[in-house]
């Protein structure tokens, strides 16, 4: 069966400041590698998401002053990473609607797999704040809405970003049916990600490791921290946060990966969710901000979804 992927045009209108790390030429490099790679995949639209989706877990404050005070020129600044201009809402609804959608399709059974090539990204954005380049938190509301909607009782989210997923964590941190697994650079930004930090149900476990980790120490543990916990939980399906950031040329992290490195990841996570899962994988484009290699690592990933 084929990967699907999942992308809009509409999500090059968020326009950052010039200068700014979290660029359109970002999506560009990922579609043109991706397609170039000549994949067996099934390509769709990303619609928009639906307000009611947001609201699952963004605060309705937050919520309408995303979508209904946009700036008409120029850029709003949300947070002093973080900018909205004209069409970043429009940019917005199309990421959050992306992974919705995939989540359909793969409830549905037109597919198993699959990859949504999105921006702005979104494992950062709080509740009430925009925060890290993020503006709606796209992984954290399909996991909700996969439980809402679908009724499947664990969903995972694995987060391989080198920053640490703080919006996630703390969208989940009260759940039972939801876990969060993040790998990530030790004391870095946004500051969270503590091995101590558990939630209420200890469906979270965070993995920090230091500055220059490789890739045989990010593996090792992955496949001591990580991998036990996911097993236990048995998802139902499992969400990725896919930041490629954790990559050696990437200019704003310090880890050591290749593309190697998330190939594997890749493979690890896709046997578990035939394990567990009928296979059930939705990827979503986090993180990664050197362009070649961010392209390079992007193919070898979709590549490896859709090989089992």
């Amino acid at each position: 069966m084929k990967t699907a992927l999942f992308s809009h045009t509409d999500c090059l209108k968020h326009v950052e400041i010039p200068g700014h790390a979290e660029q359109r030429a970002r999506l560009t490099a990922v579609l043109d590698a991706v397609r170039a790679a000549d994949l067996d995949l099934v390509e769709h639209t990303a619609p928009l998401a639906k307000r009611a989706d947001l609201l699952r877990v963004h605060n309705a404050d937050y919520v309408d002053q995303i979508l209904d005070n946009a700036p008409l020129e120029g850029w709003k600044q949300l947070d002093p990473d973080t900018a909205q201009s004209p069409g970043s809402a429009e940019a917005a609804l199309r990421a959050v609607g992306a992974v919705i959608a995939a989540v359909d399709g793969m409830m549905a059974s037109e597919y198993t797999r699959a990859f949504c090539a999105v921006r702005p990204p979104g494992h950062h954005a709080r509740p009430g704040t925009a925060m890290g380049f993020c503006l709606f938190n796209s992984v954290a509301i399909a996991a909700k809405y996969a439980r809402d909607v679908h009724g499947l009782s664990r969903v995972a989210v694995i987060d391989f970003d080198v920053h640490h997923g703080n919006g996630t964590q703390e969208m989940f941190w009260d759940e039972a049916g939801l876990l969060y697994a993040s790998l990530h650079q030790e004391g870095f930004y946004p500051g969270t990600g503590k091995a101590d930090e558990r939630g209420k149900w200890g469906r979270i476990i965070n993995a920090p490791l230091p500055a220059g980790t490789d890739g045989t120490a990010w593996r090792q543990a992955y496949e001591e921290h990580i991998h036990p916990g996911l097993q236990d939980f048995a998802p139902e399906l499992i969400l990725l946060s896919a930041g490629f950031d954790a990559h050696r040329d990437d200019p704003l992290a310090q880890f050591n990966l290749d593309s190697a490195d998330f190939v594997w990841i890749t493979d690890k996570l896709v046997a578990l969710a035939l394990e567990t899962a009928n296979g059930r994988v939705v990827s979503v484009l986090e993180g990664g901000y050197d362009l070649a290699a961010l392209g390079r690592c992007s193919a070898a990933h979709v590549e490896a979804l859709g090989k089992a």
